[in-house]
């Protein structure tokens, strides 16, 4: 048996990085992944052949999530792939631009809200009406982030937006919670990707330093913490941030 065998589980933004982790950790796990991604096509066919060729089940779907109607459509697209049911959505698609605050538009800000936020919040609400409507409800876990708490400079609209999607998480878990969904964050610290180490030495070097692990973390860190969240074994669990860094949160910072 395996931790997620039956579920349905719908990733966005799972074309590369965290949300490839976190889609091919689901498979692995026993549950049938519909890959989402907006303009990565070939990158969220990939994830889905790998998949496939491990005897899974796997659907590439494209929207923009700064779209309600596309988040609806998409929901309801990978619940009628599923069959009907859709058991566990991971909302990880999010942007990460970097702009001082003094210089950042209006425009600029309502960019990263609305992917990282208000495409979070139609989503959820989409797939809540969905899970309550079938035996045993389902799970929404958001990927957050640890600048949720402690945003790098030029990220103020970014650290603003995984703070909001933490609240929303709380709010969404007191609401939800009679309907039979449970809704959690996951918030990741620095995690590894191509050319992160050539492109910023400096802050890798300053990140490993402060972890007690000792490492960047890995795109299947975090698939691990979103599986145990959507698995029987959380079932008592609801309204939680898992802060998935290596331990740097816990390191005092005077």
């Amino acid at each position: 048996m395996t931790l997620l065998d039956g579920q349905v589980a719908l990733v966005t933004g799972a074309g590369g990085g965290i949300g490839r982790g976190i889609a091919l950790r689901f498979a692995e796990e026993g549950a049938a992944v519909a890959v989402h991604c907006r303009t990565a096509v070939e990158a969220a066919r990939d994830v889905a052949g790998r998949i496939r060729e491990h005897g899974g089940r796997a659907v590439v779907l494209r929207a923009d999530l700064t779209d309600e109607d596309a988040c609806r459509r998409l929901v309801e697209d990978a619940a009628d792939w599923g069959g009907g049911r859709l058991t566990a959505l991971v909302n990880n698609a999010g942007v990460q631009p970097v702009r001082e605050l003094a210089g950042m538009t209006a425009a600029e800000w309502r960019t990263v809200v609305d992917t990282n936020l208000t495409g979070v919040f139609a989503c959820t609400q989409a797939a809540a009406a969905i899970m309550r409507a079938q035996d045993g409800g389902g799970t929404v876990t958001h990927i957050a982030s640890v600048e949720a708490g402690a945003p790098a400079p030029g990220h103020a609209h970014y650290g603003a937006s995984k703070a909001a999607v933490v609240a929303h998480a709380r709010a969404a878990a007191l609401e939800y919670g009679p309907w039979g969904v449970r809704v959690n964050t996951v918030s990741p610290g620095l995690v590894d990707r191509d050319g992160l180490e050539e492109a910023w030495p400096e802050g890798v070097r300053r990140w490993k330093r402060a972890a007690p692990t000792g490492r960047l973390g890995r795109p299947e860190d975090v698939g691990d913490a979103c599986v145990f969240l959507a698995s029987p074994l959380a079932s008592w669990i609801t309204g939680h941030d898992l802060v998935v860094d290596g331990g740097v949160t816990a390191r005092p910072t005077w």
